[in-house]
């Protein structure tokens, strides 16, 4: 029980705070400048838990990366070229811009009024002074572009007109103006002026409304048919955020995975705030592994690079994964580290976070004591100011003296902490004051305060219906269960028990792994080196092998030889020596037993031929695994297809080895049900269930090993460029592959879809990618007559001669 009640310190905290030296954000145009601003602006504003405004949180963004606060806001009329006034409001020069417009008629004057509009209404803070000053300023810019009729100005002065409204509280007025302009660009088909006013509007509204996303769906459409992927990124972002906060985690979850391939494609390398959110679901759903995994990839990112703005919420959230692993010391030097870049840079106050966390370790490690201690001593130094950082010193100090048994103290800083969630009413802090309401009516379950137990279990169930989510963890069932037996209610008691018993023992799973998982923490290193020398030491046993079995061989030829030439001898005297009859029946004898034991070392190297095959498809699983066991440290999507491509290319290899190891013929395989096998293993290497179906049309073929090893190779790269390129966007297909004789000892190899096609005009770019060069260079191995056209999909024809008729083996042999 003490470490479930120690446990629960780390439940409330949710994202967050700013970190260490500006990263270098030169390489980025002036898009993917202001998705930065917004990304982070966003992730700072959502991790503080609304205790900073959303304009600070832009400010603080852009001292952070070194970017000018103007680019978040000048969005509608500042496209990169000269902007005036643009240089004096970056440098904050409002008295040297105030100067310039008095001299400014026209459109200059408008965008100087426009420029001045939005540095005073997005200052930060909201003070009545800046307020009236954007409202004289905007509605200027709104009043000079109607009397000069130009609509770009006119949208542009409204929609910064709405936004005033909203921050001057009256949101009836700005939703006019948001309106106003929607009507026009939708009148006037204007679609970036739509997406853009679509945006300002949605962006404003609160995470409640239902509308929000709505509208921010259309917007996120409009961005993604105009091109604009940084926008649709970011409208993508904000609606993904409703759903984090909504209470929807998976959909959520499902999101941040979407959003960071698509910034990977737009190589917007700043992934992080998705990363450490999904590192948050992750942890709180006990996906240890996958949070571990993006966890350390932050983490790496972060030290490689050198760039540390934000980096205590990486270090502090590589320390929740190691404190759930059971590794508390080393997560209270990652959070102490965290605590130290936090107090260092841009200071939000919400390094506070990593400092809970720290408190929970110690607690963890059993050192209470010295927790209690610790929150002192950090709190005299850095006493917490918003009511959210009060709200979490009051709990984690009742958490100790509960896990002290100091009883009175402990609900001394419970109702401490009552206090102050009561003036929290935000979706935003819905999870933790839900949670620390569950834990306080626990305490007093625990101390024989049922009443007070019941009044806490209430405000739960009332909070879930405020905020319409649902809430259920392993704390909440166990109250329910602990209340009902209470009350005699003890069928209902049954039920939350046997809830309580799953969701503890998912949890409790997580430690099953546990020491498998720190041996993969602590030897990493060690491993890969191992990993590497024992596949010297199976390349060395493979070269081995094979030396045996030419070895082999050359006996086998030999025997074969002194056979012959034995008989052909026996044969002559036989002839010359007719007479000597009985000495001919002794050597006939004598030859017989040789031939039993030629026959002996035949059965023997047949033997050894299929132990090679089956040693060689064994090393080649092994390569397979390796191969698979890298890329789980590899993080680019690029190296992580190409081990998968080489993955299913050696298992097209091994799968002939095991073949020949299988069957009663050593030398050649069976066509149809090798190729039936490979397709079996690329339907469910890509999980492609039913969307994309196969056809074989194989004849009743037997191929040397030298011929069947290229076409089981052409046959994987072909068929896997079908699956991946073929059917964009989960669509269904079909893929033909087709060997027949065309005539005799010529066959014709087809592999052909429907799905979208090929472009035929072979550059040298797709000449030299390496699945073409692999098909090419096979084709001519075979000395193959290769082509490939576009028909209603792709077509690959490989035309080819058998290289040892089976007629003439037969002859041979």
């Amino acid at each position: 029980m003490k470490q479930f009640y120690s446990l629960n310190f780390l439940f409330f905290i949710i994202l967050p705070s700013l970190a260490q030296n500006s990263p270098s954000v030169a390489k980025y145009d002036l898009k993917k400048k202001r998705l930065l601003i917004q990304a982070s602006s966003m992730y700072l504003y959502n991790s503080n838990q609304g205790a900073i405004d959303a304009d600070s949180a832009v400010v603080l963004a852009c001292k952070a990366y070194k970017l000018p606060v103007s680019l978040a806001y000048d969005e509608g009329f500042n496209d990169g070229s000269y902007l005036i006034g643009n240089d004096l409001i970056e440098k904050r020069k409002v008295n040297a811009v105030k100067k310039l417009l008095l001299k400014s008629k026209n459109e200059d004057r408008i965008k100087l009024l426009l420029q001045l509009g939005n540095f005073y209404l997005f200052k930060p803070g909201t003070k009545p002074d800046d307020l009236q000053n954007a409202f004289l300023y905007t509605k200027e810019s709104f009043d000079l572009s109607n009397t000069l009729k130009i609509k770009k100005w006119q949208h542009q002065s409204l929609l910064l007109l709405g936004k005033y409204y909203f921050q001057a509280n009256n949101q009836a007025e700005g939703k006019k103006c948001f309106l106003q302009v929607i009507t026009q660009c939708r009148k006037l088909n204007d679609k970036p002026g739509l997406a853009d006013a679509l945006d300002a509007y949605g962006t404003l509204l609160s995470n409640l409304d239902p509308e929000k996303e709505k509208i921010l769906q259309e917007t996120v459409s409009l961005y993604a048919s105009l091109g604009l992927e940084e926008k649709r990124i970011e409208n993508y972002m904000k609606i993904t955020t409703i759903y984090f906060w909504g209470g929807k985690i998976n959909e959520a979850k499902k999101r941040l995975y979407q959003n960071l391939a698509d910034l990977r494609k737009i190589n917007f390398a700043h992934q992080q705030f998705a990363e450490t959110t999904i590192v948050y679901i992750e942890l709180f759903q006990h996906n240890i592994q996958t949070a571990l995994y993006y966890a350390l990839k932050s983490v790496k990112r972060m030290e490689a690079e050198k760039d540390y703005t934000f980096g205590d919420v990486f270090y502090m959230r590589l320390g929740d994964v190691y404190n759930h692993y059971g590794h508390h010391q080393e997560a209270l030097d990652l959070y102490k580290k965290s605590i130290e870049i936090g107090r260092q840079t841009i200071n939000t106050g919400t390094w506070y976070k990593s400092f809970f966390s720290a408190v929970a370790a110690l607690s963890l490690k059993g050192k209470t004591k010295e927790a209690v201690d610790y929150i002192n001593s950090i709190t005299a130094e850095f006493p917490p100011k918003s009511t959210f950082d009060k709200m979490s010193v009051a709990y984690i100090k009742a958490n100790c003296y509960e896990v002290l048994k100091d009883f009175a103290k402990a609900e001394k800083y419970f109702k401490e902490t009552d206090y102050y969630a009561k003036q929290l009413k935000a979706p935003e802090t819905f999870r933790e004051v839900i949670h620390q309401y569950t834990i306080m009516a626990l305490f007093y379950i625990r101390i024989n305060k049922p009443d007070s137990a019941r009044h806490y279990k209430d405000k739960v169930f009332a909070l879930s219906k405020t905020y319409n989510q649902n809430y259920n963890s392993e704390a909440l069932q166990l109250l329910l269960y602990k209340t009902d037996s209470i009350d005699g209610n003890y069928k209902d008691a049954l039920a939350h028990f046997k809830n309580y018993k799953k969701i503890n023992d998912s949890v409790h799973g997580v430690d099953k792994n546990k020491q498998i998982d720190e041996l993969k923490i602590q030897y990493e290193t060690a491993n890969k080196e191992q990993k590497i020398i024992f596949l010297n030491d199976q390349d060395k046993l493979q070269k081995s092998e094979l030396q045996k079995s030419k070895l082999l061989n050359s006996v086998s030829i030999w025997s074969l030889i002194l056979l012959l030439i034995t008989i052909g001898l026996l044969y002559n005297r036989y002839r010359l020596k007719q007479r000597n009859h009985a000495k001919l029946e002794l050597k006939e004898k004598e030859i017989n037993q040789k031939n039993i034991n030629l026959r002996h070392l035949l059965d023997e190297k047949e033997w050894l031929l299929k132990e090679i095959h089956h040693r060689v498809k064994n090393n080649l699983q092994t390569v397979i695994s390796l191969l698979n066991s890298q890329s789980a440290y590899l993080d680019n999507d690029v190296a992580l297809s190409a081990i998968k491509n080489s993955q299913h290319r050696i298992h097209s290899m091994s799968l002939i080895h095991q073949k020949l190891y299988n069957s009663e013929n050593i030398s050649t395989i069976n066509m149809p049900n090798y190729i039936r096998e490979l397709v079996e293993y690329l339907k469910e290497s890509f999980s492609l269930g039913q969307r994309i179906r196969f056809e074989l049309k194989i004849d009743q073929l037997e191929l040397d090993v030298a011929q069947a090893v290229p076409l089981g190779l052409i046959l994987n790269e072909s068929i896997t460029n079908s699956i991946k390129y073929a059917f964009p966007d989960e669509r269904n297909g079909m893929i033909y592959v087709t060997l027949e004789a065309t005539t005799e000892n010529h066959y014709l190899l087809t592999i052909s879809d429907n799905g979208i096609g090929i472009d035929t005009d072979f550059s040298a770019k797709k000449l030299n990618s390496f699945g073409m060069s692999l098909i090419k260079g096979l084709s001519d191995d075979l000395e193959a007559k290769f082509s490939m056209e576009n028909n209603n999909g792709t077509i690959l024809k490989i035309e080819f001669s058998q290289e040892f008729p089976m007629n003439q083996k037969r002859k041979v042999i």
